[in-house]
C-alpha cells in the first residue's frame, strides 16, 4: 500500500472473474454480476499509466509441474494479487517472450496476454472462424472489458507446454471496437488498467464462453472481423480462448495454488501454483474437502448470518471477500467499497456444493481503513472484504480465503481422484 488517505487510491479490487452471464464456461451461463474496480469507475480508459516492462525472472520452477507464485506490490501497488511468469511463443518456433506478473486467476479461463508485451518481431498465427475471418474477442467484467484478437500460441509455464493455444492478444487498436463491447465499462486495455500484464485463467471450465457461443452469436463476446468492421458470430469451443491445463500432455486435470498463511499483512508472500490433481507427489487431493460446482456456472452455496448466496465462487482473482452484508458497517465514501467493523469481526459462513458436500469456514473481517493506516506498504492483506459490486446473491470468496490453504480446481469432464470435474477442493 502507498495512500493512506483513500483506500479508493490503493485497493482497486480486480474482481476479474466474475463476468457477465454470456461469459460463462462449460455448458451455461458466467459467473455474472460481478467485477472491476475500486478506483477504476474514475479512471479513464485511454490512460496509459506507467511504463511496463517484462525482465526474465529467476528461475521458477521448483517441480516440472510447479512454478512460483508471488504477491507482491505488481503493477499498480494493488495487494492480493498473485503473480506468475509465463512464456509466450510463435507456435512450433524459438520465438519466445516471458511475461511476468501474470495474475493468477482461478475465477476465470483462458489466457490473456497484451500485445505491447510482445516483440515486434514475434507473429502469432490468427484464430479464424470458418467463414475464414479473423477471430476478436471483446472479454466483459462487470464494469469493464478487454479487446484483441485470437491468436495462437504455445504456452510454456513451468515444465507444461499446451500448444497452439488459442490465446486474446489485448490490443485496443485492433480493428474497430464494437459498440456493444464499448458500452459494458471502462476499457482494461493497458496492464495500467488491467493492473497486471496479463491473466493466466485456470479455473474450472475449458473454454471461457463454451456452449452459449457455440449455438448463438452473442453481442459483446465473439466477433468475426473482415478489415475494420466486427461483426458477431457463433465460435465452436475449439476455437475459443481455452484454459491451458486440458492441454498439457500431462497433469491436465486441475490446479493446486498454495500459499502461505498472513497475519494481519505482509509486504509480500511467495508459494507455489502447481498442476494436476493427484498425478504427481505434490498434488495429491489427500483429505480436502471436495465442494462440487455447477457445470453450467461454476458456482456453489454459501451461507452467512442466516442469507444464503447462491452463487458463490472462490477466485484468486479477487483481491478481498466480497458480499453483502447488512451487519458490516461500509467504510465512509470514498472507501464504500469496503467494510468498516468498529473492530475486527470473526465470522463464519457453510459453503455447500452441488454434491450434497458441506464446509464450515471461519473467516475475519477488519476495518478497511485501519489496515490501510497498520499495513502501509504491505501486499498481502487476509482482512479485507466488502460489498463492492457484487449481487445480494454473490459470495465472491477472493485471495484472502487463500492463504494458509492448499485450493484445487478441477477441470470440466477430466478425472480426478475425488471425481471428475468441475469442483473445487481445499
Amino acid at each position: 500500500m502507498r495512500h493512506t488517505s483513500s483506500l479508493i487510491a490503493m485497493l482497486c479490487a480486480a474482481l476479474l472473474a466474475l463476468f457477465v452471464s454470456a461469459c460463462g464456461g462449460g455448458g451455461g451461463g458466467g459467473s455474472g454480476g460481478s467485477g472491476g474496480s475500486a478506483a477504476s469507475n474514475a479512471s479513464s480508459s485511454t490512460s496509459t499509466g506507467p511504463t511496463v516492462t517484462n525482465s526474465t525472472p529467476s528461475p521458477q520452477a521448483v517441480a516440472a509441474n510447479a512454478l512460483r507464485v508471488t504477491v507482491d506490490s505488481g503493477v499498480s501497488n494493488v495487494p492480493n494479487m498473485p503473480f506468475v511468469s509465463l512464456t509466450i511463443c510463435a507456435p512450433g518456433t524459438a520465438q519466445c517472450q516471458t511475461i511476468d506478473h501474470v495474475l493468477v486467476d482461478t475465477g476465470s479461463w483462458g489466457v490473456r496476454i497484451f500485445a505491447s508485451q510482445l516483440p515486434a518481431s514475434m507473429t502469432l498465427p490468427q484464430q479464424k472462424n470458418p467463414s475464414g475471418n479473423p477471430v476478436a474477442e471483446c472479454m466483459q467484467f462487470f464494469n469493464g472489458y478487454t479487446w484483441g484478437p485470437v491468436k495462437l500460441a504455445d504456452l510454456q509455464i513451468a515444465g507444461e507446454k499446451a500448444a497452439s493455444l488459442p490465446v486474446q492478444v489485448i490490443d485496443p487498436d485492433y480493428a474497430s471496437l464494437p459498440a456493444d463491447c464499448a458500452s459494458v465499462g471502462v476499457g482494461r486495455n493497458t496492464p495500467a488498467m488491467l493492473q497486471a500484464n496479463g491473466i493466466l485463467g485456470i479455473g474450472v471450465f475449458k473454454h471461457d464462453c463454451g456452449a452459449n457461443c457455440v449455438t448463438q452469436a452473442l453481442p459483446g463476446t465473439y466477433y468475426g472481423c473482415n478489415g475494420t468492421a466486427c461483426s458477431s458470430i457463433a465460435l465452436a469451443e475449439e476455437l475459443q480462448v481455452a484454459n491451458p491445463i486440458p492441454y498439457f500432455a500431462t497433469d491436465n486435470n486441475g490446479s493446486l495454488l498454495n500459499l502461505p498463511a498472513v497475519s494481519g499483512g505482509a509486504q509480500s508472500v511467495t508459494g507455489e501454483l502447481v498442476f494436476g490433481i493427484g498425478t504427481q507427489s505434490n498434488n495429491t487431493l489427500g483429505s480436502a474437502q471436495v465442494i462440487g460446482v455447477s457445470p453450467s456456472t461454476g458456482t456453489f452455496t454459501t451461507v452467512h448470518n442466516s442469507t444464503t448466496y447462491s452463487r458463490s465462487i472462490l477466485d484468486s482473482g479477487s483481491t478481498g471477500l466480497f458480499f453483502r452484508s447488512s451487519a458490516l458497517p461500509v467504510c465512509a465514501s470514498p472507501n464504500s467499497a469496503y467494510y468498516c467493523p468498529a473492530s475486527t469481526e470473526q465470522l463464519s459462513a457453510m459453503i455447500q456444493g452441488v454434491n450434497g458436500a458441506t464446509s464450515a469456514v471461519n473467516f475475519s473481517v477488519a476495518n478497511a481503513s485501519a489496515v490501510a493506516r497498520s499495513y502501509a506498504g504491505d501486499s498481502a492483506l487476509p482482512l479485507l472484504a466488502g460489498p463492492a459490486f457484487v449481487t445480494s446473491s454473490i459470495f465472491d470468496w477472493g485471495l484472502p480465503f487463500f492463504y494458509g490453504r492448499n485450493v484445487y480446481a478441477a477441470i470440466e469432464q477430466q478425472s480426478t481422484p475425488g471425481g471428475v470435474g468441475p469442483y473445487v477442493a481445499y
